[in-house]
């Protein structure tokens, strides 16, 4: 799966709910393949011995781990979002396709899911380090979370993904 993400024809996710009975279409979103990094796939455990595909191991994607800005719209609760918006959602983060180092994207993408955490257009640098201890967990060999958070928040803002209102205080575009 991970050489899967890193090859050129990595196809984008679409994700579809549908109403059983009346076969109509409630939710249909897309999470562009640039959002696909070692962060959101999670190994499963082998297969049995006894299997047909004895010691096969899978994998998840943890759809939790991308952030919202990753899951595009097209129909939500039966009503087909405008093409517009759909276009404006997909090219908000289309710097990310551009950065190939794994690393460097799972920052970025860690640091736009704890924004999305926090619930708030408007937020600030006290609301961000709220996450320290669970980005120190995640990623164990970085001993300067903070500044790492702050670069990634200089990024994110040049990508005018976010807003610098004042010293420390941003604000989602």
């Amino acid at each position: 799966m991970i050489e899967r993400l890193s090859s050129r024809s990595n196809p984008n996710l679409f994700l579809l709910q549908y109403d059983p009975e009346s076969w109509a279409v409630k939710n249909l979103a897309v999470i562009p393949k640039y959002y696909f990094t070692r962060n959101v796939i999670r190994e499963r455990a082998p297969l049995s011995p006894t299997a047909r595909r004895a010691g096969w191991i899978g994998c998840n994607i943890v759809i939790g781990d991308i952030p919202d800005a990753g899951k595009i719209k097209i129909i939500s609760n039966g009503v087909v979002e405008p093409s517009e918006q759909v276009q404006l959602d997909w090219k908000k983060t289309g710097f990310l396709k551009a950065i190939t180092n794994d690393n460097a994207k799972g920052w970025l993408l860690q640091t736009m899911q704890c924004i999305d955490k926090i619930g708030k257009r408007k937020f600030d640098l006290r609301d961000v380090y709220a996450f320290e201890g669970r980005l120190r967990n995640a990623n164990p060999g970085n001993s300067h979370v903070k500044e790492k958070l702050r670069q990634q928040l200089q990024v994110l803002r040049d990508q005018q993904y976010l807003k610098f209102l004042e010293r420390g205080v941003y604000e989602l575009v």
